[in-house]
């Protein structure tokens, strides 16, 4: 059957061994807890404050040693001064004073790290101190070296501080996390201070506490790092330019990207004090012929292309590559006439697109940063409340500045996007001509047009060049001439490669010509306009600057503030080409700089319809006209003048004259040949031959009768 169990005498069992081994919960900052507890060390603790300790009790020792030596030398300086005159006394008494001072301030100089670490570290240090220095005090009533009145010129010497900083090293080198806060005299007890900040911030956390720790770190390593780029940079040697055999050696391998972008950057620093780091014998056309070199092969420019960039940012250029290898944000305008642009952002807001208002300088345009749905499928888009348009494209229309019921003409429209602009300006009033010499592209601003809802829009397919003679008397015009491209290279990377010369001279004659036609289209004599917008997406000074100088000088035009309030101005002097004064009036926009592509707008008023010197042609042309008429009328009276003298008309049926006709027929009207035919064609009876005795015929004319 077994024992029984008396229920008297049960065992009460106690906890698990996992309930035994877990210490009750503790709550930083709720709970007060004991301060008399002894917080227990770690070993790396327990070895410093055993170091600690040992230094403590050898500074007692030295300083009981230098106390003895100085008792004794008191002593002996006591027994010279009894020997003196009273009279010296005083003398004597100022200058042990002195003595004594000097003396003290040595040995302290030497050892006031070592007290005022053991004063911050431990309490026990500052009672052993002040105990000693009761006891010199007590012993003499002068004044001696370690006095409270000494505190204030008693500071810790750089000699000892350097020491104490080694030593401290020295006994981190295994742990790089203590050392990286040792930047002054108290480095070896950073640990320990961590530990008193502990106390003092209990209610930091312990990732907050590590949080501040690793910050502090960082900060040092920064600054570190910062100083030591400066001693580098300004220990730099000076930069010396591949030679012919380094150049023929990279050209056989492939470029290595890495080794060219250093060389960009070392050249540009050169270039940015020339004076003092170039090297003696190279100019400065050396390191930009490097740099254009680099550079071409760095972003896959030809050359021609990058010497003209070089030469308009030659500080920028780095910067304005970069943008160019990076596309630019989308951006939309709002179409007013259907909508307003608050509704259209939170309609797409609300079909999952991202966008924000382009700046304060438009009120239609957004910039969209993601979109979930296509921006050219959405029901807005298709309903016309939108189109697609870069931001730089919206700058000419605004500079127009297109007035109701105006007649204005677009010159080259497609695809349609600054028409439509100006049409939900102008509210659909007036008239706009839209044209175009490209008849495929002027389709597409049929479908623009149509889509956007805009009823005042004639469009027409004629050559710019001769839209004059087509029609003209308009209030404004816009030319947004074609351009080589140049500031849409993140749109078309092709215009890095094809773009030479010849390309950009046949544009700037092609925008002459156009400009000036515009111009010729315009009516000066306008209530409301008489204005010339020109633009285009380059930046090359070919392009833009020179062709306004050009058609200041062909017409009655000015330039006038275009009304755009950012933007660079235009060149007034740029390398060898001297620009009208006004010229600055014009406005660039940069990549780099803006974030738009790259445009050039300049705002034209033109002041009278003349044109310069054409009266002048006009009256040559005349002049020229009025004399062949009179040559001719002088011709015929000659030829009348010349049958009345004959008196007859020639026969007909004289078989000499006949063959002689038709050589003349042959040979053409000349006045030498009518001459010959009038030898050789005679009449009978009109003339008489006398011979002489010499044989030769004289020719005697018949007198004329009277009848």
């Amino acid at each position: 059957m077994g024992r029984k169990r008396d229920p008297t005498q049960i065992v009460k069992s106690g906890p698990g061994k996992k309930a035994k081994k877990q210490q009750p919960p503790t709550f930083p900052g709720l709970l007060t807890e004991d301060k008399t507890e002894t917080k227990k060390l770690s070993s790396r603790q327990k070895k410093r404050l055993k170091n600690r300790e040992e230094k403590r009790q050898k500074f007692l020792s030295m300083k009981k040693e230098k106390e003895e030596s100085y008792q004794k030398l008191k002593a002996m300086k006591k027994s010279k001064q009894v020997e003196e005159s009273k009279e010296n006394k005083g003398n004597n008494n100022n200058r042990k004073r002195k003595i004594s001072k000097q003396e003290s301030s040595e040995e302290e100089d030497d050892e006031e790290d070592e007290l005022e670490d053991e004063s911050e570290e431990d309490g026990i240090n500052e009672e052993a101190e002040s105990s000693d220095e009761e006891e010199v005090e007590s012993s003499d009533e002068d004044p001696q070296g370690y006095t409270d009145d000494n505190k204030l010129w008693l500071k810790p010497s750089k000699r000892k501080m350097d020491e104490d900083v080694s030593e401290s090293e020295e006994e981190d080198e295994n742990d790089s996390d203590d050392d990286g806060d040792d930047d002054n005299m108290d480095d070896e007890f950073d640990s320990d201070e961590d530990e008193d900040d502990e106390d003092e911030n209990e209610d930091m956390l312990p990732i907050e506490k590590a949080a501040k720790k690793l910050n502090k770190k960082q900060e040092k390593d920064r600054k570190l790092a910062e100083a030591e780029l400066q001693t580098n940079i300004s220990e730099m040697e000076k930069y010396t330019l591949p030679s012919g055999q380094e150049i023929e050696k990279e050209s056989q391998q492939p470029p290595d990207l890495q080794l060219i972008l250093q060389r960009i950057k070392e050249v540009q620093h050169v270039l940015g004090d020339f004076k003092g780091r170039r090297e003696p014998d190279r100019t400065r056309q050396d390191y930009l012929d490097q740099l254009i070199k680099d550079l071409c092969a760095y972003y896959s420019y030809n050359e021609f292309l990058m010497e003209k960039l070089v030469q308009l940012f030659p500080h920028e250029i780095s910067e304005f590559l970069e943008a160019n290898e990076v596309q630019r944000p989308v951006t939309i305008r709002t179409n007013t006439l259907k909508t307003r642009r608050r509704d259209l952002a939170q309609a797409l807001i609300n079909r999952g697109v991202n966008l924000d208002p382009i700046g304060k300088w438009s009120k239609v345009g957004l910039v969209v940063y993601d979109s979930q749905v296509p921006l050219g499928a959405t029901p807005e888009y298709l309903a016309g409340h939108y189109i697609i348009q870069g931001g730089s494209s919206f700058l000419p229309v605004m500079a127009l500045a297109p007035q109701e019921n105006e007649r204005i003409l677009d010159m080259s429209s497609a695809p349609g996007g600054k028409t439509t602009h100006i049409a939900s300006l102008m509210k659909n009033t007036g008239v706009i001509f839209a044209n175009d010499a490209n008849k495929d592209r002027a389709k597409a601003i049929v479908g623009n047009v149509h889509r956007m809802g805009i009823t005042n829009t004639v469009i027409c397919n004629y050559d710019g060049r001769k839209f004059p003679s087509v029609m003209h008397g308009f209030d404004r015009v816009l030319l947004d001439a074609p351009c080589s491209g140049t500031g849409v290279i993140a749109k078309d990377t092709e215009v890095k490669m094809n773009k030479d010369e010849k390309d950009i001279q046949r544009c700037s004659h092609l925008q002459r010509e156009l400009l000036l036609a515009a111009i010729d289209c315009c009516d000066a004599k306008s209530s409301t306009g008489g204005y010339i917008v020109y633009s285009t997406c380059s930046i090359l000074v070919d392009e833009n600057e020179s062709v306004i100088e050009y058609a200041l000088n062909k017409r009655n035009v000015k330039l006038v503030p275009t009304g755009l309030d950012f933007g660079k101005e235009g060149y007034v002097n740029f390398e060898r080409h001297r620009f009208h004064p006004n010229m600055k009036l014009t406005r660039r926009f940069y990549p780099h700089t803006h974030n738009l592509d790259g445009f050039f707008v300049a705002k034209l008023k033109k002041f009278s319809n003349k044109i310069p010197g054409a009266e002048e042609k006009t009256r040559v042309a005349t002049e020229m006209a009025d004399s062949v008429s009179v040559a001719e009328d002088i011709k015929k009276e000659v030829a009348v003048k010349g049958e009345n003298q004959s008196g007859e008309e020639p026969v007909k049926d004289n078989k000499d004259t006949a063959p002689v006709k038709k050589d003349n027929k042959k040979k053409g009207s000349s006045k030498w040949n009518k001459k010959d035919t009038a030898k050789k064609t005679f009449k009978p009876g009109k003339f008489k031959k006398f011979k002489n005795n010499d044989g030769k015929s004289k020719q005697k004319k018949k007198p004329k009768s009277k009848n």
